[in-house]
């Protein structure tokens, strides 16, 4: 679950984006869900796995695999 958390912040930082742009881009109306996402204290619901992966342009395997990193 961290390391998910590792990449979607990586993923979020390589393009620039904020916690609080990420959550308005998502349709979340706080960002404090996406904190928790990102240290690892709480697991995407599918819903939001999905959106992440369409708007990051990132295959889910990368996102989920350990072994596999994130392009940098």
């Amino acid at each position: 679950m961290q390391r998910l958390g590792e990449k979607i912040r990586t993923l979020r930082q390589k393009r620039g984006i904020t916690l609080k742009a990420l959550a308005q881009e998502l349709g979340y109306s706080s960002h404090t869900y996406l904190i928790a996402v990102e240290q690892g204290k709480k697991l995407p619901s599918l819903e939001l796995f999905y959106k992440m992966g369409q708007l990051f342009e990132v295959s889910y395997d990368v996102l989920l695999q350990d072994e596999l990193d994130v392009d940098e």
